[in-house]
């Protein structure tokens, strides 16, 4: 079994074999062009993370500078908006739904290295050799989500559509739909509403109006 194909069956793997220190070469230059491109070129950003990711929604937007681990395991939906210092080590895949924000500095992990010292420093492949080998985690993430600054997701979470992270969290377990979750680790603090809508903030809205 190659090494991509031990992530993505949940199985240790070496990170410094060839084959994947190849991938995360071509990702960490990309990203690093990325940010070189100007703000206002959006055409050439956009050509750019249609090359560097697996699927680049139509109307996403990443303000820059970002940083993607492989790259081509990570999927975005359309109309994502992304602050600047956006992190993804998706050594397993990734998948962000469609109209999700993130604030600056949101990172997303997948890669999860063993708690004993000595493991954590090597092993036995199945040759016999002592290699430095971790384990990956997928993350997935629903439509229609916002993460406040600052927000930390670590592997195997699954969070669900139309729910709100706050400034701040570690997000360990997973979020289920409609919720409003913080905190260290990050748990849910109630669920979204109807009462949630700014047409009860009148002295937020003002003058403007809710799209009924």
């Amino acid at each position: 079994m190659r090494e991509e194909e031990k992530i993505f069956a949940g199985q240790l793997f070496s990170p410094g074999h060839s084959d994947l220190v190849a991938i995360k070469t071509r990702s960490h230059k990309l990203s690093a062009a990325y940010g070189q491109i100007d703000e206002g070129d959006k055409e050439a950003r956009t050509a750019l993370a249609k090359i560097m990711l697996a699927e680049y929604g139509e109307g996403s937007s990443m303000t820059g500078p970002v940083f993607f681990h492989y790259g081509k395991h990570t999927c975005i939906g359309k109309r994502v908006f992304i602050n600047y210092n956006f992190t993804v080590q998706d050594d397993a895949p990734v998948v962000i739904g469609d109209d999700c924000n993130f604030g600056p500095n949101c990172t997303i992990v997948t890669p999860i290295h063993p708690m004993l010292p000595q493991e954590r420093l090597e092993m036995y492949d199945e040759n016999g050799e002592k290699k430095h080998m971790c384990y990956a985690k997928p993350v997935t993430i629903g439509h229609d989500c916002w993460f406040g600054a600052n927000v930390c997701i670590c592997p195997g979470v699954i969070i669900g559509n139309n729910c709100v992270i706050g400034a701040g969290s570690v997000v360990t377990r997973d979020i289920p739909d409609n919720s409003f979750a913080a905190g260290v680790p990050c748990r849910v603090i109630r669920e979204i509403t109807e009462k949630d809508s700014m047409k009860y903030k009148p002295e937020v809205l003002g003058d403007n109006r809710v799209i009924e």
